[in-house]
């Protein structure tokens, strides 16, 4: 690390009385205008930096402090995301800032190491979250693990209806069925969250209050099965998000959507997975973006693997790992499949597999498959050992859409 220009700077935790710190340079860094505070329906600064009191009390926040000022800090959410049908515990990591003033002295470069001890201690063996600079957290040790797909289309490009048994009710997003549905979903798709009462509040905590309709699909036994957030403005329909358990529901949401076609000009939205909706529709031309979304870290690999749903295979190997920060990830991870059962050890067995942590994330959370990622010259190794990690790896692209 760079040596701080000032020694009166020390690092502790951000407590609940240093909140008002917390939120001005969270402000500054991200210049949240009066406009934005009002949009998000907070009354004032004050209305806005009393919800986040909440998040220092779950959470661990550590800052760079000059004498009793806050001039840098980190903060680490409580989540529990799940990884190819295993749920492990995550540390999502936002707040992140530095007064200008202070930056390009390795302040931030100590307070992510600090915060991944913690992570460490907390048995948080995998870290997400959203870059405000991809190139900054690379070198950090993290990845991208997840797209964020924006699509618009035309009333005229609307899906034709698809006769469904089940019927769609307009809700409240927070009804029982809405978390019921999401809660099965989370379960059943790789890389996404698990939602708490507190990870629900952060969701809707920008959203104004005209943006928060919920339709829901229920099937012939009165089960909910999908959920639509969505608003309606200026002749767009806005999807904020659907999320569903089968296909009966999803056509049965596109059929509420193409329900106001004499209502609207526009359909925009978001899809949380590289899964385009173009291949989905009988007029596939429409106007799609791609851009990376969240990113993800491992923690600790010799735990995060422990854990980690490895198909059987026969042949051992081993990752040999490098991590600019994490000291701990550094060096050689064996796996051993034997009597149906995975052990790590520190030995190297087998033929080696030379990856950074970046890569080992990549690889792992399947953002990209190893075939690739060896001909993008990121994994080094055997060829048996490639076909090796092609076939024991899940291959499902993870889902995450929440925002922290």
């Amino acid at each position: 690390m760079d040596k701080p220009f000032n020694h009166n700077l020390t690092i502790r935790p951000v407590e609940e009385k240093d909140v008002a710190q917390f939120n001005e340079l969270l402000s500054y860094v991200f210049q949240v205008t009066k406009s934005d505070i009002e949009e998000s329906g907070f009354e004032n600064k004050r209305e806005m930096i009393k919800s986040k009191k909440p998040i220092l009390e779950l959470s661990k926040v550590f800052g760079w402090f000059n004498k009793e000022q806050l001039v840098s800090q980190i903060a680490i959410y409580p989540c529990e995301v799940n990884i190819h049908g295993t749920l492990y515990k995550m540390g999502g990591v936002t707040g992140v800032g530095t007064y200008p003033e202070y930056a390009g002295h390795g302040l931030m470069n100590e307070l992510i190491r600090v915060a991944l001890e913690n992570m460490r201690e907390s048995q948080q063996w995998i870290s997400y979250l959203y870059p405000y600079s991809i190139p900054y957290y690379r070198r950090k040790g993290w990845e991208i693990m997840s797209d964020k797909l924006t699509f618009k289309i035309r009333d005229t490009q609307l899906p034709k209806n698809v006769d469904v048994p089940g019927m769609v009710e307009r809700q409240e997003v927070d009804h029982e069925d809405v978390y019921k549905v999401y809660n099965q979903f989370a379960k059943e798709n790789h890389g996404a969250l698990q939602r708490t009462k507190f990870n629900w509040e952060e969701y809707w905590r920008y959203e104004n209050e005209e943006q928060r309709t919920a339709a829901i699909y229920y099937g012939t036994d009165g089960e909910p099965k999908g959920v639509l957030f969505y608003w309606i403005a200026e002749e767009v329909f806005h999807i904020k998000e659907m999320f569903y358990l089968n296909q009966e529901a999803r056509n049965g949401l596109w059929n509420f959507i193409t329900a106001h076609f004499s209502m609207v000009y526009w359909i925009q939205g978001n899809i949380y997975k590289n899964e385009p909706l173009a291949f989905l529709l009988e007029d596939g031309q429409i106007r799609e973006t791609i851009e990376p979304y969240f990113m993800a870290r491992i923690v600790d690999v010799e735990e995060f693997l422990k854990s980690f749903p490895f198909k059987p295979f026969r042949k051992n190997f081993h990752f040999v790992v490098s991590d600019p920060l994490a000291k701990w990830n550094n060096g050689v991870f064996g796996l051993i499949w034997e009597d149906e059962q995975l052990t790590v050890t520190r030995e190297a067995v087998g033929q080696p597999v030379y990856l950074d942590i970046q890569t080992l994330t990549c690889l792992l959370m399947n953002y990209r498959r190893a075939a690739y990622l060896a001909r993008i010259e990121r994994i080094e190794t055997d060829k048996e050992t490639l076909r090796t990690l092609e076939r024991i790896i899940p291959d499902m692209a993870a889902y995450f859409s929440d925002d922290f």
